[in-house]
């Protein structure tokens, strides 16, 4: 791939696998008081209640911190963090999706006041861990769990803006199936395309190498061959583990690579009209591809051989690198999600305001290995008007 050095950040414990959360007594044994992040719609439906059992039982005061709302500014975000820093908590326990450990990451930074999350922004390198982590997905596809970033919305720009330190990288990573369960199945759907979305990007990125491909290729395998059980039976607690597995192997490949169009074009219909972050990323997915697909026909091949387990019908590496991108599509229209902006009131007029504000995404868009210029990025928008 032309990569002359490449590396890897990965957290340090990782448990996965039947009452993977039995581990939780073990992982703050040397804490005093645990903080644990979540938000409010996690609280509600009791998701909460076990690993707070769990951390009790091994004799720690808990305080549960979950005023947050999804998809937060940097503003709502330093306010859980503020609340954590006067909680005085020495441990930290996120239990949610990609908000909720983004801004547990956080907060494990900013135990100073030397610098607050709007600092970070504009350098996020200031930040330095002071509190341990340990991650706990009650969705199977932010990947939030392996990586070094937090995403945060900006308001005034109408974005959402990727930190990226690896101080940020979790101590502790519990992956239990029993914690996705009963997840709906619209937020189960979105989760795994947004992971769906990690893999392959990272896999055909300019930042691709042996480490991320490693992750990247076996993450977009598993979920291309277990999101439908995953997301269609609630009991098919297998296929929901292995969900859970292949986006952490998705983050572990965003730490390695990084993603590209796909997630670089997604950010303004988050920061602006708030669409949940894996629906973008399932609205953009195919037109992305179809657009890249010239220049990533070798490595979509790769993919083809890798994720068709039975009988292989495609020969040619026009006819297999197809066959993906089709094949993305069905998933993402077997599992209900929408593919237009048109249900979320994206009005036509406001097409120059969103190709701006996702060219300004450069951070992502120099890994995507055919050039986006802005009349690119005007028709795949177009195309989901």
């Amino acid at each position: 791939m032309g990569v002359a050095k490449f590396g890897m950040n990965m957290p340090r414990n990782v448990y996965s696998g039947l009452d993977a959360l039995d581990n939780l007594g073990t992982v703050v044994k040397n804490a005093t008081k645990v903080a644990i992040f979540t938000d409010r719609g996690i609280l509600s439906t009791g998701l909460v209640d076990l690993p707070k059992k769990k951390i009790e039982e091994a004799g720690k005061e808990v305080v549960v911190i979950s005023d947050l709302p999804p998809e937060p500014t940097y503003a709502q975000a330093q306010k859980l963090v503020d609340e954590f820093r006067e909680s005085g908590c020495d441990f930290i326990v996120a239990v949610g999706g990609g908000s909720a450990m983004d801004t547990a990451k956080l907060a494990s930074l900013l135990v100073t006041d030397r610098y607050t999350i709007k600092d970070l922004l504009d350098d996020p390198l200031l930040g330095e861990k002071t509190v341990p982590t340990c991650l706990i997905p009650t969705t199977a596809g932010t990947g939030s769990e392996a990586t070094q970033n937090a995403i945060v919305a900006v308001p005034e720009k109408e974005l959402k803006i990727g930190i990226v330190n690896p101080s940020m990288i979790p101590d502790y990573v519990i992956l239990d199936a029993e914690m996705i369960r009963n997840l709906p199945r619209s937020i189960a759907a979105a989760t795994g395309i947004d992971a769906m979305a990690h893999a392959i990007e990272c896999f055909t990125s300019n930042k691709a190498n042996p480490f991320s491909d490693l992750f990247a290729l076996e993450a977009f395998d598993i979920i291309m061959n277990n999101i439908e059980e995953a997301c269609d039976n609630r009991d098919a607690i297998d296929a929901k583990n292995k969900m859970q597995i292949a986006a952490f192997y998705g983050g572990a490949a965003i730490a390695s690579s990084g993603t590209t169009a796909v997630h670089a074009l997604s950010y303004p219909l988050g920061g602006k009209y708030h669409i949940a972050h894996g629906v973008s990323n399932a609205i953009l997915l195919v037109p992305v591809m179809e657009f890249n697909e010239p220049a990533i026909r070798d490595r979509l091949a790769i993919a083809y051989d890798r994720v068709v387990h039975g009988e292989k019908t495609c020969t040619t590496v026009e006819e297999k690198s197809a066959w993906v991108v089709r094949r993305m599509g069905e998933i993402v229209k077997h599992l209900d999600i929408p593919t237009s902006l048109r249900e979320f009131n994206v009005s036509p007029d406001d097409l120059e305001s969103l190709v701006e504000a996702g060219m300004q995404v450069t951070r992502l868009l120099v890994n995507n290995m055919r050039e986006v210029t802005a009349d690119d990025a005007r028709r795949i928008y177009q195309q989901i008007m």
